[in-house]
């Protein structure tokens, strides 16, 4: 697929790769939460995400860090529909919303939102199929081990890469039988969200090597390492880097992903990611 049809505008995947700007409006979150849980900070960090140029604002309103805990349906909703809200109506920035939830989603898309974000790959909530499909907006599928309480405790794989192939392709098969079409789909092979990191086994690693194996089964792939826990036990030899302190270790992972194909990044840091970007683009077009 080369083109995708967010909001009201088309992207040519061909020619570039998208950059998803994280707003996470709640207080837990892993790296960031509580900075921009009031109204006035959302607003002004999703702008600030859009001049330092995001493609698409990500808004989710329930941590799904490990350990995290579920948050009600009419919480979630108190914390991403005024957001939506009024970032639609002043800015022409696709925006995603980050739930696993039919009734959040359906409230999302009525208020300005054009794609899903969905880390139990439609799951968690059965209606959530027939949300995507009666408004057919593009969907991304995530891996995840586990859920958020608890896909970090002892994670194990006789093979990653295959395990997430053959998962992805049963989610993929139930969105097609549930009338979701080919090119709503995108693939986000989760990236922290049950793998195993420290200790000498690094899953997310292996990941961003072999993105290609994931490539091959015929649907954009997102990937969200920004800030990730493998980074902060990866990037300092002498002790464990704290999210705030795994911005080198993220835009490398952030090079890495689109040297192997990445069609989408899900980051914290727009500004230094897009200029990652430009020059990986510039090199990647010289001839």
């Amino acid at each position: 697929m080369k083109e995708i049809i967010i909001g009201n505008k088309t992207f040519d995947l061909s020619k570039k790769t998208l950059i998803m700007g994280i707003l996470n409006v709640t207080p837990d979150s892993f790296s960031d939460g509580g900075k921009y849980e009031s109204f006035d900070d959302a607003i002004k960090q999703a702008k600030k995400m859009i001049e330092q140029g995001a493609d698409i604002i990500d808004i989710g309103g329930e941590s799904t860090r490990p350990g995290a805990k579920p948050v009600s349906q009419e919480e979630e909703i108190n914390r991403v529909i005024p957001i939506i809200d009024a970032l639609s109506s002043e800015t022409s920035t696709p925006i995603s919303i980050d739930t696993s939830k039919a009734m959040v989603a359906k409230l999302a898309i009525d208020h300005g939102a054009g794609f899903v974000n969905d880390v139990t790959a439609l799951q968690a909530d059965k209606k959530l199929v027939e949300i995507v499909s009666e408004y057919q907006v593009p969907i991304c599928l995530m891996h995840m081990k586990g859920k958020p309480v608890d896909m970090q405790i002892n994670p194990s794989y006789d093979e990653v890469i295959d395990e997430i192939k053959l998962f992805f392709q049963k989610r993929v098969h139930y969105a097609l039988e549930h009338k979701i079409k080919k090119h709503q789909i995108i693939l986000d092979p989760g990236i922290g969200f049950g793998k195993r990191t420290g200790n000498g086994i690094e899953d997310n690693c292996v990941i961003l090597n072999r993105l290609n194996e994931l490539l091959s089964l015929g649907y954009p792939l997102m990937v969200g390492a920004s800030r990730k826990t493998f980074i902060g036990n990866i990037c300092d030899q002498e002790k464990i880097l704290p999210p705030s302190d795994r911005l080198e270790g993220s835009l490398a992972a952030a090079c890495v992903a689109v040297l192997h194909g990445a069609n989408f990044l899900r980051v914290h840091d727009v500004k230094e990611t897009k200029r990652c970007l430009n020059l990986i683009e510039c090199v990647m077009g010289m001839k």
